[in-house]
C-alpha cells in the first residue's frame, strides 16, 4: 500500500457538511493506492465496457474525449476519515457510456478495473443519472499518475476507494460481484453519510 503526507495525522478543520467521522483536508489531496502508480501514457490508455450490454466496446484516448465532455464541481470522501471540499473534475459522464453499449434491462451492478488489475463493485444504479463519470482533469489540469491519471472513475457521492484509479474497463452484471477492497472487509457500497466503511456497517 501507498502512502503519502497527509493521510495519517491529526484532523483539522471540521464542517457541518461533513460526513461522520471526516475531517477537512483543507488543500491537501492525500494519495492512497493498494498498488504502485503506474507507468501509462494516454495514448496507451483503453476503456472497455463489456458484459451485460446490447454493444460491448473499447474506446482509445481520442475516441473517450470525442464523447461529450462533463464536468463534476464537490467533494469527495475517503473511507480513511478526510474529506476533500470544492474539487472540479472535467472528463465524460458515463450516462454518454450507457447510451452508446446499452446495458440490458437484467443488469443490476458492475465492476471497475483498473488498467493494474484493481477492481471495485458496484450497483448499476450509483453510475447513473450523472452520478458518475470518466475523470481526465483536475482543477483544469491533466490528472496527476498518483491520483489515477492519466484517467479514473469518479464517483463522488461514494467512499473514494469505489472511485478506481487508471480505469481501464467497467464489467455489467446482473449480480454483485466483491472488488479488491470489499474481498477484505470493507462495505460492499460504501455511502458516506451512513459511514458503510465496512462490511456489517
Amino acid at each position: 500500500m501507498h502512502v503519502t503526507r497527509g493521510f495519517t495525522g491529526r484532523p483539522r478543520v471540521t464542517n457541518a457538511g461533513l460526513p461522520p467521522g471526516q475531517y477537512d483536508t483543507g488543500d491537501d489531496w492525500p494519495v492512497l493506492s493498494a498498488e504502485v502508480t503506474p507507468d501509462l501514457a494516454p495514448a496507451e490508455w483503453t476503456f472497455r465496457v463489456d458484459g451485460l450490454v446490447e454493444r460491448p466496446r473499447t474506446w482509445d484516448w481520442d475516441e473517450a474525449h470525442a464523447l461529450p465532455a462533463s464536468e463534476y464541481a464537490g467533494d469527495i470522501h475517503c473511507v480513511t476519515g478526510w474529506s476533500k471540499f470544492g474539487v472540479r473534475f472535467g472528463g465524460v459522464s458515463l450516462d454518454a457510456v450507457w447510451e452508446a453499449v446499452r446495458p440490458h434491462p437484467s443488469a443490476t451492478h458492475a465492476v471497475a478495473y483498473s488498467h493494474t488489475g484493481y477492481t471495485a463493485n458496484l450497483p448499476l444504479a450509483d453510475l447513473t443519472g450523472r452520478r458518475a463519470w470518466i475523470a481526465f482533469t483536475y482543477e483544469g489540469k491533466p490528472l496527476d499518475p498518483e491520483h489515477g491519471g492519466p484517467a479514473r472513475l469518479l464517483v463522488p457521492h461514494l467512499y473514494f476507494w469505489k472511485s478506481a484509479k487508471w480505469i481501464a474497463g467497467i464489467r455489467i452484471l446482473d449480480h454483485d460481484e466483491p472488488g479488491f477492497w470489499e474481498q477484505n472487509g470493507y462495505h460492499a457500497r460504501g455511502n458516506p453519510w451512513e459511514e458503510q466503511r465496512y462490511s456489517g456497517d
